[in-house]
C-alpha cells in the first residue's frame, strides 16, 4: 500500500516533522511511504467558488494542489501532521484541503455528503507550544485534531491514532516514549 505523509508545518525539522518521521518509520516496515514537505508547493488559496462541488475538479490553473488531489487518491492511507496555530491546522495544510474538496467528498443531489476515500486509514500528529494540560483544556492541541479529523471524516477515512506533543516551546524536543508511540501507531498501518 502506498502511504502518502502530509508534513502541514514549515518546520521540515521540528517537531511535527520527528513525530511524522516516526509514524513512517513504523509504516515503512510493510508499504511504501512518501514524504511531502507542504510548505514547499505551490498552491494558490481557494477562491471559494464552489465549482470544484460540481465539476470534482478545481477550476484554478493547474498548481501543486492539483497534483496533490491525485496523490491523495492513489494512497491508501495518509499520515497529517501540523503544527497548532490558534487551536487549528496549518495555513498550508488548510489550502490543500480546501482546495481538494472533490479528493475527499462528493455531493449528492440532496447536497449530502459522499466520501471518496472510505476504507482508507490515516494517522494525525501535531505539537503546540502550550505545555500539558492546558494544550487540551484552552482546545489547543484538541482543535488541531478536531480541524484535521473533521475533513478526514468526510473523506470517510477512519484514524488509527494521533500523536500530540504538548509544550515544544518550553520542552523541545520529543521524549523516546512519544516517539515510539508514534512508531507503533505507523505500524498499525
Amino acid at each position: 500500500m502506498k502511504v502518502l505523509v502530509l508534513n502541514g508545518s514549515p518546520q521540515k525539522r521540528g517537531t511535527v516533522a520527528t513525530l511524522l518521521r516516526a509514524v513512517a518509520e513504523g509504516a515503512q516496515e510493510k508499504h511504501e511511504v512518501e514524504w511531502i514537505d507542504l510548505y514547499s508547493l505551490d498552491m494558490k488559496p481557494c477562491i471559494a467558488c464552489m465549482k470544484c462541488r460540481p465539476d470534482n475538479i478545481c477550476v484554478l490553473p493547474r498548481d501543486d494542489a492539483h497534483i496533490m488531489g491525485e496523490k491523495i487518491k492513489e494512497a491508501g492511507a495518509l499520515i497529517v501532521g501540523t503544527p497548532t496555530h490558534w487551536g487549528n491546522m496549518s495555513a498550508q495544510l488548510k489550502t490543500l484541503f480546501d482546495r481538494n474538496v472533490p479528493a475527499f467528498m462528493g455531493e449528492k443531489a440532496s447536497g449530502m455528503p459522499i466520501p471518496r476515500q472510505k476504507g482508507k486509514t490515516a494517522i494525525i500528529g501535531t505539537a503546540c507550544s502550550t505545555p500539558w494540560p492546558f494544550n487540551f483544556i484552552a482546545a489547543e492541541s484538541r482543535g488541531a485534531i478536531r480541524a484535521v479529523r473533521e475533513v478526514l471524516h468526510y473523506g470517510g477515512y477512519k484514524i488509527l491514532g494521533t500523536v500530540i506533543k504538548p509544550g515544544s516551546k518550553s520542552k523541545p524536543g520529543v521524549p523516546d516514549q512519544l516517539l515510539e508511540k508514534a512508531r507503533s501507531i505507523g505500524k498499525k498501518l
